[in-house]
């Protein structure tokens, strides 16, 4: 049997080899960027851990992730928020934000939580985090679900796995 092409075997070659490297390419945490408008107006280092609790799922019992609990810190070290469940960060200033997922791309670091794009959600009172439009976690380092421990004897444990990330928020406005 003779393949027919209209493209010479070089170029069909390449062509099925592009699609297939697409496919199976590294990842590409550029798409967790916000919109070119967007302006960086805080940057934070958060450092805590992913809660994860022992379920049964249809597939057996699995780590399923429940919460976030993390410190927010400026460069210089200093205590400016806190990160958790909803998600919310919430700043020193009273205010706060919740934050839903837009993007989601793996981490280039193995063995760490995703980079995630969040649009910012329900502020509340009127400190910085009222003018935050959009949120991206970044330079994540651990906190995925651990491999071992959830079986049927443990299906109610609960275990916190350390992780940081960079969290910086965006706004169009100045």
């Amino acid at each position: 049997m003779k393949l027919r092409t209209s493209l010479p075997l070089s170029v069909s070659a390449t062509v099925i080899f592009a699609a297939f490297s697409s496919a199976q390419s590294p990842t590409d945490p550029s798409i967790t960027n916000p919109p070119p408008t967007q302006r960086p107006i805080l940057t934070v280092t958060g450092k805590g851990a992913q809660i994860y609790a022992c379920q049964q799922t249809e597939s057996g019992p699995q780590w399923i992730f429940k919460a976030p609990e993390a410190t927010l810190t400026d460069e210089s070290g200093l205590t400016v928020g806190t990160h958790s469940a909803g998600p919310i960060w919430i700043s020193k200033d009273g205010s706060s934000t919740k934050g839903e997922l837009l993007q989601k791309s793996p981490s280039p670091e193995p063995g760490a939580i995703p980079w995630l794009l969040l649009k910012a959600a329900s502020p509340t009172g009127s400190g910085i985090m009222t003018h935050v439009e959009f949120i991206r976690r970044s330079d994540t380092h651990g906190g995925i679900a651990p491999t071992t421990g959830c079986d049927a004897q443990h299906l109610t444990a609960t275990t916190r796995v350390p992780y940081t990330a960079t969290y910086t928020f965006y706004s169009a406005k100045p």
